[in-house]
């Protein structure tokens, strides 16, 4: 099968003050600048606001920074590291951010209406039903999966550049962005803390395993924070990241495609997510991959015809 040809708008740059800017750079400036405005709006309900409002204006000089120097370096590989790094940390920032915010509309966590709907909808709960297939080397499999994710997103963008190209390589970033952007503005309209802090006590199967599953508790249990869990941004990007390997790399697409669809699996496995923030997050991608080339176009539109790559 061939693979498909990336969209020309994704690389339209426009001119800002001698920065060339790409419709990635304004996904992400709007998150934080989203980010931005609700401390200052709500700075009553935020603990810590100044702090946000600064690390937020720091967090973009590094971001401009890092893409001035990679559009002026002539050096491939420093290009790719500071335009794929810029970005993919900026995915980080926001999801911490949006996890110190998910009380800012709402006091309390939603978590129990999210129960009530899986046990309407499927009979049981599906985080604790799932315990019956627990097994160290799937435990193992499962969490390898889980964190394996963080890894994808150099892994992924190098295979494409290197590949493909640079263009190619925006369109793996732009699209992440907008899953992302998405996922983490929505997570505050309802705020989810995770299963393990709404029905932690009802688990009675250990997690045990070997060498990743001992990674997997040390996340849980140093990184993991309440909240961001509606929609899952895990899986979210993970749909992303399967589709761009399917558009750029069939090889990697076969390879990914059991490690992505266990990653799912292993959300609620691991007990990191319901079922349905696994749902949510695969829509949130699908409504990125409706919504992008419209997105696109109107950026083409928008952007002068001259800041389009040859």
């Amino acid at each position: 099968m061939k693979e498909i040809s990336v969209s020309p708008d994704v690389g339209t740059t426009r001119d800002f003050f001698g920065f060339k800017i790409r419709l990635t750079d304004i996904l992400l400036l709007s998150g934080v600048i989203y980010f931005t405005v609700l401390p200052l709006v709500f700075s009553r309900r935020v603990k810590g606001w100044p702090g946000i409002i600064l690390a937020n204006i720091l967090v973009v000089s590094i971001y401009a920074a890092a893409n001035v120097l990679a559009q002026k370096s002539r050096k491939r590989l420093v290009k790719f590291f500071l335009r794929a790094g810029s970005v993919q940390l900026s995915f980080f920032y926001l999801f911490t951010i949006d996890v110190r915010l998910q009380h800012i509309f709402f006091s309390q966590w939603d978590d129990q209406a999210v129960i009530n709907i899986e046990q309407h909808l499927f009979g049981v709960q599906p985080t604790i039903w799932i315990q019956r297939l627990i097994s160290p080397w799937l435990t193992e499999w499962m969490i390898f999966c889980y964190v394996f994710y963080v890894a994808l997103y150099p892994v992924l963008s190098a295979m494409i550049y290197y590949r493909r190209g640079e263009r190619e390589m925006e369109d793996y970033l732009y699209y992440l962005s907008l899953a992302m952007v998405l996922g983490t503005m929505s997570s505050i309209f309802f705020p989810v803390a995770g299963p393990m802090r709404q029905i932690g006590g009802l688990y009675d199967v250990p997690l045990r395993g070997y060498f990743f599953a001992s990674i997997g508790e040390f996340v849980r249990n140093n990184v993991h924070s309440p909240g961001g869990a509606f929609p899952s941004i895990h899986c979210a990007a993970a749909t992303i990241m399967l589709w761009m390997a399917f558009r750029y790399s069939r090889v990697s697409f076969y390879v990914l495609a059991p490690v992505i669809l266990s990653l799912y699996i292993s959300t609620v496995y691991g007990r990191f997510h319901y079922l349905l923030d696994v749902i949510a997050g695969i829509i949130v991608a699908v409504l990125s991959m409706a919504i992008g080339p419209v997105l696109l176009k109107a950026w083409d539109q928008f952007a002068p015809k001259e800041g389009r790559p040859s």
